[in-house]
């Protein structure tokens, strides 16, 4: 008799044990940007890697990609020992541009950053770090965005390293379910201050806009958006909480949309009556 035992989660596992894994790098800061360095540089101690990056900062491009006029993608020697691409595009027109036109097979793992500043909340539907990501994810690729809470080009990156390796070097053995990504955001401390690793939901929060107004020398008015963050989730499971507690947060992250929940209230109504 046939065995009936329960359907197990679908994994996508990021390491096949016949062949060196190949990990795709990008980001929305740039090709030159300090984050990419460190994080290919860490990429490099586990996999063949290839980095596809913008050439210039593409941050809060959200999941934008370029329809309307031609796409530039130039090799470059940026990085010892790297292959490296730059793209006029977005960071998700990067990822497309690398998975049809210069992987010669499916990575088997996308990383995106090291962002400077964070992507912890509601910021995630706005990064283009993480739209990167999730474009990864789209195509079936395991998937990781990562972020440290420094804006700063001088930037420590100790802590990143040291955690972005230990993250990858397990994700790379077990691999994710299937079309999820992970949000990794590592708070501005010494390594030696940072609790270890949480894995978090999300905040819920938000951004209280405001729209700094001026005058051009023709007395055409225009805008520079200004605002606070606002964080309105005190739940100690939240991305939020662990940041502020010494923690790297982890959040799994899906692109499916559907508000689940909803479907039963929405099912009460006769829509065809």
């Amino acid at each position: 008799m046939k065995s009936t035992s329960k359907k197990t989660v679908k994994k996508n596992p990021a390491k096949k044990a016949s062949r060196k894994p190949i990990i795709l790098v990008t980001n929305d800061d740039g090709i030159t940007a300090p984050g990419l360095r460190n994080l290919a540089e860490v990429m490099k101690k586990f996999a063949e890697v290839i980095v596809v990056a913008p050439d210039s900062p593409q941050s809060a491009m959200g999941h934008a990609i370029t329809i309307n006029k031609p796409l530039r993608l130039d090799k470059v020697n940026v990085f010892d020992g790297i292959e490296s691409w730059q793209c006029s595009g977005t960071p998700v027109d990067c990822v497309k541009l690398a998975v049809n036109k210069i992987l010669k097979r499916k990575p088997d793992l996308c990383v995106s950053g090291v962002n400077h500043g964070s992507n912890s909340s509601i910021n995630v539907i706005y990064s283009g770090t993480m739209s990167a990501a999730m474009e990864g994810a789209i195509e079936g690729i395991p998937s990781i965005g990562f972020s440290l809470l420094d804006f700063s080009l001088d930037a420590d990156f100790t802590a990143a390293r040291f955690f972005i390796e230990k993250i990858v070097k397990n994700i790379l053995k077990i691999g994710l379910p299937e079309y999820s990504l992970l949000n990794v955001n590592i708070p501005k401390l010494k390594l030696s201050k940072i609790k270890g690793i949480k894995i978090c939901r999300q905040a819920h929060a938000k951004w209280k806009e405001e729209f700094d107004e001026r005058c051009d020398p023709n007395n055409r008015k225009y805008y520079w958006l200004t605002g606070k963050f606002v964080n309105l989730d005190s739940g100690q499971d939240t991305d939020e909480w662990a940041l502020a507690n010494g923690y790297v947060s982890v959040v799994p992250v899906q692109f499916d949309f559907t508000a689940h929940q909803a479907i039963p209230h929405l099912n009460t109504i006769d829509w065809n009556g």
